[in-house]
């Protein structure tokens, strides 16, 4: 047998850009959420205490179950790590992280852990202490020698009992559950440079991730091996974490908005609805394409259609990104290039104007979800403001309200889907007479769903597109068949 020699193709890309450096600016993100609380009307002085996630065991196994770091615990520590406690006394400017002693039965199994001089290098943290030195209080007797001292947390997510055994204190601290997740809520929505950094990297990751399922369309015949693609390619570029539950939607199920099988054939459906990403260091990505997976490798002309038009309504929002912009505003501009697009496909009357058609609600039934949401360390990050009691249909699943300021970090995401149900039943009931005609809508059933999503860096007088894998039609294309550049 001859043996090859020549050099392996690699599976992770060695092109692309390399993560961000440095360490995660957690002392500033202290720092800003004690400033937050102290000119909200909150406590000036006191100490904001959180607890990490802590290990959990699978059911009926010996298996720890998959970690998640608790979003608000990073946010202030950068610490990724389980069975950890934070503390920050805000008039010392002084943070403290308690992380798990060295135990001789877990470095059996699991090697050593991290050290407190490693995860003093690691964090950006003044003092890194044990677990133990928590619990036998000494560390915190030191912290809250004051009396009347404030101890911020987030109800449910601390254990008091730390606070509350004899001999420990002499006095009770007050225990505040109001500050501590409002203002870390707050101030997460405006990244600072490392948190951009971040989600840029996460977006690289994924983009390029993308590209590789199109790139791989024409040899699938599931779901599931584009979905296998695409973790694949983040694994290998060093993001093991997906940011949520990938979407790999085929036919007429790209119109389900979450939709969860991934196991389906390919074979006969015209198009595949892909939206997922991945995190890097606990900051998300949340990406969509939609591509043909017709022999061809083509969009059929109702696909096509469909795609122009999400890309207007895409780009038309785009325009009016800016800091300070009423994402309100956004969401409804999105929505009226919509009406205006299927009122001149004829799915749509098109002797009724883009009011009355705007005014009948029909666009809630193509149109169902808000235009995007904040994105960051969860996908649907925190600040927002939803209200999903509004009565107004239009805004009921708005995931952001009111003004967007510097900095955030929001996803453009419109979309449109071809959902037989409840819209086929509206029809033959009659609601819809007038404004819909089925005959015209007969042929676009087959679309599914098309939904093209970007994240997008909002600055003072514009914004930053953060998602690099291109998304009109042509480049689409190209990818399908192989014929990109």
């Amino acid at each position: 047998m001859t043996r090859n020699t020549m050099a392996p193709k690699p599976i992770a890309n060695p092109n692309l850009p390399k993560p961000p450096s440095g360490k995660y600016p957690a002392k500033e993100h202290a720092r800003r959420v004690a400033k937050w609380i102290a000119e909200n009307g909150g406590p000036t002085s006191g100490v904001i205490y959180l607890e990490g996630q802590s290990t959990k065991m699978t059911e009926d196994n010996d298996q720890a179950t998959h970690f998640r770091q608790r979003r608000h615990f990073f946010y202030v520590t950068g610490c990724d790590l389980p069975d950890c406690f934070f503390a920050y006394d805000i008039v010392s400017d002084k943070s403290t992280l308690w992380i798990p002693p060295v135990d001789p039965e877990y470095v059996m199994w699991a090697g050593m852990p991290l050290l407190p001089q490693e995860a003093l290098d690691r964090y950006d943290i003044d003092n890194v202490l044990t677990t133990d030195e928590l619990k036998s209080g000494q560390s915190l007797v030191k912290m809250l020698k004051k009396q009347k001292t404030i101890v911020m947390v987030i109800e449910d997510r601390a254990d008091l009992a730390v606070f509350q055994s004899e001999g420990i204190l002499t006095y009770q601290p007050q225990i505040d559950y109001t500050w501590a997740r409002k203002a870390i809520e707050r101030c997460r929505v405006v990244k600072d440079a490392h948190e951009i950094a971040m989600i840029r990297h996460a977006n690289i990751v994924s983009s390029y991730a993308h590209e590789q399922v199109l790139a791989s369309v024409t040899r699938a015949s599931n779901e599931r091996e584009l979905n296998a693609v695409f973790v694949m390619h983040c694994h290998a570029n060093g993001c093991r974490e997906q940011a949520y539950g990938c979407i790999c939607a085929s036919g007429t199920a790209g119109s389900t908005l979450h939709y969860v099988h991934n196991d389906q054939p390919l074979e006969g459906k015209l198009n595949i609805l892909l939206d997922a990403g991945c995190e890097w260091n606990c900051y998300c990505a949340d990406i969509t394409r939609t591509f043909p997976i017709t022999a061809d490798g083509k969009f059929t002309k109702e696909s096509k259609e469909i795609y122009d038009l999400v890309l207007s309504m895409q780009s038309e929002a785009m325009k009016l990104i800016r800091a300070g912009v009423q994402w309100e505003d956004c969401h409804m501009k999105a929505h009226t290039v919509g009406a205006t697009g299927l009122r001149d496909l004829g799915i749509f009357n098109k002797s009724l104007s883009v009011e009355q058609i705007l005014d009948s609600k029909i666009m809630t039934r193509f149109f169902p979800h808000g235009l995007g949401h904040y994105l960051g360390m969860d996908t649907h990050d925190t600040g927002g403001d939803a209200n999903y009691e509004d009565p107004n249909p239009y805004f009921a699943y708005l995931r952001v309200r009111g003004k967007v300021p510097a900095g955030a970090v929001i996803t453009n995401e419109p979309g449109i889907y071809f959902r037989k149900f409840p819209l086929e039943a509206e029809l033959k009931e009659g609601k819809w007479d007038g404004i819909v005609d089925q005959e015209v809508l007969s042929r676009y059933w087959a679309v599914g769903g098309v939904r093209i999503e970007d994240d997008i860096w909002v600055k003072e007088d514009g914004y930053e597109n953060l998602t690099t894998v291109k998304s009109d039609w042509q480049s689409v294309q190209a990818m399908v068949s192989g014929s990109s550049s």
